[in-house]
């Protein structure tokens, strides 16, 4: 089976640089144009199903796509993005003032760290490989779309390569960038990774650095 992943259009805190996690923001006007270029590319495309994080981001881009494309939506919370705890909805140098030595753990050991009332990056790249192969085994055979978040698609991303996790991020990832993966045999291969091609006449975050997802 094939498996189209989409990150959402870009949210309004995506601009603050803010840990929105599972928190929500709503999607700026630029990533209402990228969500119906989106669905332009999407809609030339055979595919069945449209699945997608049940986040109000993922949800508004998804309802874009959806008109365009005219196919079933399956919301599923396991697409949410990574739960940041008691870090969600701040700035880095709000984590400082508020949480000064859980921000120095937090850089100190992403991978491993729980945050308080979260999650950590090694249970959050756990649960994004078990929640995409198991929607791919009820899907054998077939082409779907998935709507999902940067720190889903990176993580599965680094699990179907065996990358180590590392920072900064060594691989680029734009908000409403297309990725394929195939799952053939049990197994999984990268067949795209962050194409933007339909995004060439909209403006995007292209060339600012962005700390979260």
């Amino acid at each position: 089976m094939k498996m189209i992943i989409v990150r959402h259009g870009e949210a309004q805190w995506n601009l603050q640089d803010r840990a929105m996690g599972q928190l929500d923001s709503p999607l700026t006007p630029n990533g209402i144009r990228q969500a119906y270029a989106l669905g332009d590319r999407l809609r030339r495309l055979s595919f069945t199903t449209l699945y997608t994080s049940d986040l109000g981001r993922a949800a508004q881009t998804v309802n874009i796509i959806a008109s365009i494309c005219d196919k079933k939506v399956i919301f599923n919370s396991g697409l949410r993005e990574r739960n940041f705890g008691i870090f969600q909805g701040l700035t880095l140098s709000e984590m400082q003032e508020k949480f000064p030595q859980e921000r120095q753990d937090f850089e100190q050991n992403d991978f491993e760290y729980i945050i308080p009332e979260g999650e950590s990056l090694k249970q959050l790249r756990q649960r994004s490989f078990q929640i995409l192969t198991a929607i791919a085994q009820q899907y054998l055979g077939e082409t779907i779309v998935v709507i999902t978040h940067g720190g889903i698609l990176m993580c599965f991303f680094e699990e179907v390569l065996g990358i180590i996790h590392k920072k900064p991020l060594p691989f680029k990832q734009d908000n409403a960038n297309f990725c394929v993966f195939e799952y053939i045999d049990g197994r999984w291969m990268l067949m795209v990774w962050n194409d933007i091609s339909h995004l060439e006449n909209v403006n995007s975050l292209n060339n600012k650095k962005i700390n979260f997802f």
